[in-house]
Formats: C-alpha cells, sequence, structure tokens
C-alpha cells in the first residue's frame, strides 16, 4: 500500500493509499454524489481534465464490466475515494476496479476523507488539483497544483471528439434520421435513439453545417462534452446555420452551445453539479425531475431571454437547467436525461424530440 498525496492550489493536502496506477496526474478537482455507477462516470468524456471525488464512501464493490462504458477509454485524470472495495461481487465484473485503473494508466487514492474535500471544495470551489504517487514531499506536490494548466479558456472538446464521421448503428427500417455532432458524446446517448427509432451518424464536432445538410438529417442533436464551451472553436457558426434546417436537441454542453448560438452568455459555476440526484423543476408542468448532471458552467437566461423559453429550474441552486427557442423547434437541457448512471425521470426528452421531427 503505497502513500500518495491530493494537493488542491490552495495549499490543502490530503493524504491517501494508492489503488490505481502509481504515477501524477493533474486537473480540477470535482465531486459527484452518486451512490454507484463508478464505471459510467470515469468513461464520461465530459470528465477529461477533471479528478473526481466520489462522496458515496465505498468504490468498486461490483467491480468492473464489458458493457457499462460510456466512451471508448477512461476519461477522468484521476479519481479519488474514501474506501475502495477489493472484493467486488457481480455476475458480469471481468475485473476489479484497482486493476482497471491500473491498466487505463489513471492515478487514484483511497483512505481519503471525502467528506472533508466535498465540504472543501463546496465552500471554496472547485479548483487546480494534483495528485501525486512517487513525490513524498506534499510542498511540491500543492506548487505543482498551483503551476498545473487551467481548464479554463481550453478547448477540450477537440481531445475527445471523433475524428471522422460514423454510423451508430444501421438505417435499414429506421423511422428518423440523426446527425450527432460528438462534442464528448456518451454511448447511452446514442443507444436511447436508437431504442426510439432512430438511425445516427456521428460527425465530428467542427463538422461544417453543409456537411450535415448533405446527410440530409431529420434532426440535430449537440451532445454532451467537457470544459469551457466559451473555449470550443468553430461550432456557433455551424448551430446558428442549422437553427432554421430542422429541429434540434441540445444536452449539457450542447446546451451550452446552444446559449452561445442564441447570442447569450455563460458562465463557471462555484462547484458545478454533478451526480444523480439533482432535483430540478419542469417549469410547464411544476413537477420535479430527480436528474443526472455533470457540469461546470450554466447558460445566463438573462441573455437570451427575448428568444428562448425558460423551461427547467435547478431547485438546488435556482439555476437554468432547460431551454427552448419561441418561434424555432429547439430545445436543450443541461442535466444528462440518457441516465447513464442515473434515474430515469427526464428520458420523455428523447420522445420529445422525436415528436418534433415528427411534426417537422
Amino acid at each position: 500500500m503505497k502513500k500518495g498525496y491530493l494537493a488542491l492550489e490552495d495549499g490543502t493536502v490530503f493524504e491517501g493509499v494508492s489503488f490505481g496506477y502509481e504515477g501524477e496526474t493533474f486537473g480540477e478537482i470535482v465531486f459527484n454524489t452518486s451512490m454507484s455507477g463508478y464505471q459510467e462516470i470515469l468513461t464520461d468524456p465530459s470528465y477529461t481534465w477533471q479528478i473526481v471525488a466520489m462522496t458515496y464512501p465505498l468504490i468498486g464493490n461490483y467491480g468492473v464490466t464489458k458493457t457499462d462504458t460510456e466512451s471508448a477509454k477512461v476519461r477522468v485524470s484521476g479519481f479519488v475515494v474514501k474506501e475502495y472495495s477489493k472484493i467486488y461481487s457481480n455476475h458480469e465484473a471481468v475485473q476489479s476496479l484497482g486493476d482497471y485503473l491500473i491498466d487505463n494508466k489513471i492515478v487514484a487514492l483511497e483512505n481519503i476523507d471525502t467528506r472533508k474535500l466535498t465540504r472543501h471544495v463546496r465552500d471554496k470551489g472547485a479548483m487546480k488539483a494534483y495528485i501525486s504517487v512517487v513525490d513524498t514531499n506534499p510542498d511540491d506536490v500543492v506548487d505543482k497544483a498551483r503551476k498545473s494548466e487551467s481548464h479554463m479558456g481550453k478547448d477540450l472538446v477537440s481531445l475527445v471528439t471523433t475524428e471522422k464521421a460514423y454510423d451508430y448503428n444501421k438505417a435499414d427500417g429506421k423511422k428518423f434520421r440523426i446527425a450527432a455532432y460528438d462534442f464528448g458524446i456518451k454511448t447511452n446517448m446514442l443507444r436511447l435513439f436508437d431504442a426510439h427509432d432512430c438511425h445516427v451518424r456521428v460527425f465530428p464536432a467542427t463538422t461544417a453545417a453543409k456537411e450535415i445538410k448533405a446527410f440530409s438529417p431529420d434532426g440535430v442533436f449537440l451532445s454532451n462534452g467537457p470544459g469551457d464551451p466559451a473555449g470550443v472553436k468553430g461550432v456557433i457558426d455551424n448551430i446558428r446555420d442549422l437553427m432554421e434546417y430542422k429541429p434540434i436537441f441540445g444536452i449539457c454542453l450542447g446546451h451550452q452551445m446552444l446559449g452561445l448560438a442564441f447570442g447569450g452568455k455563460t458562465y463557471k459555476l462555484k462547484f458545478g453539479h454533478r451526480g444523480g440526484n439533482q432535483p430540478v423543476k419542469h417549469m410547464a408542468s411544476g413537477r420535479t425531475e430527480i436528474t443526472a448532471q455533470n457540469h461546470g458552467f450554466a447558460v445566463d437566461y438573462e441573455s437570451i431571454k427575448n428568444i428562448a423559453e425558460y423551461t427547467h429550474m435547478n431547485l438546488n441552486d435556482m439555476t437554468n437547467e432547460g431551454i427552448r427557442h419561441k418561434k424555432l423547434p429547439i430545445m436543450a437541457v443541461q442535466y444528462h436525461p440518457e441516465s447513464a448512471p442515473g434515474p430515469h425521470d427526464s428520458r420523455y426528452l428523447f420522445d420529445d424530440f422525436t415528436s418534433m421531427m415528427a411534426k417537422k
């Protein structure tokens, strides 16, 4: 059991024990409140350049499977837990979480006081952090955290988007054709579109609008993705060129990119929303949905209120969670209705999108 340090840029240090790859890493420290679904979290491209701390105290007890990945590889920069379960039990498991992290060269620490860490991030805000299992001087690790790169203003989408377009499923017999912009798309989003009778072609993030139109889709999907939406290059103009073309549905970063395409602004949240228990109010019906979320930025609704309706609101901090264009068939939500992992309360949005396409 090798000792390791998690250091934050404000000088706070946590000592733990390594259960992953024995190396060093940096990223923005964030916390996730989900009780399960750690494999989906680890492979979510939206966590690129982030060190994720799980608030649930025991992680790893059902191992790792072949089917619970949301992208081609692990995306987090580092992983932090209170207690790692070396024993796992699951008829679908193929290996332990620790071995999975080692195979993917992900630095991970256990025996961290995650309650204290979460309260600190909640009070002080998300910040740069560094994990080291090779540097035995905690002051040096703090210095490395302070000198590490910030993700603010970075185009992290370019690190996760597909290099070339591909078809997720066969077109034969499908009712709808969807052109999906890959900003860091999750596999379960594609599975749900397939289940809703949609043939999906996934395109690189910077694909020109004319190439999307050449595919002749019934609708356009803007996926989730990592980082600062204002740092993403070559996307806004393409979205604007498609706004009067066909129905558009955006999720997470796609929601923020639509906000920018509407001429609005985005801003950074103090510590973001990450986990499978975020309450969101559906404004039209008044009902509350329990949602899965993973984002550190939000849309400033006041900057787009003349263009878009306010459809969903976060009940924890009253930030905007959903918009719909007042005239065009365009909608977006800030959270993850594909629920991988998380509750299924919001899957109706996929039905709403197919209804938009059918009407168009």
